[in-house]
């Protein structure tokens, strides 16, 4: 396993053990936090390291903790975890700055594969996915519908807002947003929104 730790900032104890659990039986080295707070003021001695957060917490919320790491220049690859209903949070997370959410219930690999997918921007500044040409000539291919769908996914509205919002039905937005996924070559809603802000995406 690379030489990395993950840090888990959560306010409920028996959830950071539970994921710490999870992680060191699969080789990670892992640090716990029990609040933003705490982790906050330990962050600019991390050298190497991945963070994954709640994102409701009592004291500072996920996107807070976020914030705070960027204006502190200690920002870190960051997954964050989200109840059911907090997407619209969760992509404010992703600008943020965070690599990922993740919504609860969750299988153990999907958490895995996100903290091997931030460990590879512990090494290098982007990713490959995130080649800015590519994703700008995938966006041109949209249909002028499809990029105002794909707008309303990024600023995180469910989809009977953007239907709403564009006087059309919630199933004709779910065809168009399965549309946008295929063109973009996302394989979940965090990489579409992950490939719209790399690009600093708005709709014509």
């Amino acid at each position: 396993m690379a030489d990395y730790t993950v840090h888990i900032v959560d306010d409920e104890e028996a959830v950071r053990k539970s994921l710490a659990f999870l992680l060191s039986m699969n080789g990670f080295a892992v640090r716990m936090h029990n609040s933003a707070t705490d982790f906050l003021a330990f962050a600019p001695s991390i050298s190497n390291g991945c963070l994954v957060t709640d994102l409701r917490m009592p004291d500072m919320s996920g996107v807070e903790l976020l914030r705070a790491l960027q204006a502190a220049h200690a920002m870190l690859p960051a997954i964050v975890i989200t109840g059911h209903g907090d997407v619209p949070m969760a992509v404010e997370a992703m600008r943020a700055g965070a690599l990922d959410f993740i919504e609860k219930p969750f299988e153990d690999q999907v958490l895995i594969d996100a903290i091997e997918r931030a460990a590879t921007q512990i090494e290098e500044t982007h990713s490959a996915s995130d080649d800015t040409a590519a994703i700008q000539a995938r966006i041109r291919d949209l249909t002028d519908r499809e990029q105002q769908v794909l707008a309303g996914v990024v600023a995180g509205h469910a989809n009977k807002t953007i239907a709403y919002d564009l006087n059309i039905s919630p199933r004709t937005v779910e065809v168009h947003r399965a549309n946008v996924m295929a063109k973009m070559h996302a394989k979940s809603l965090p990489e579409l929104v992950r490939m719209a802000l790399a690009v600093k995406f708005s709709p014509a």
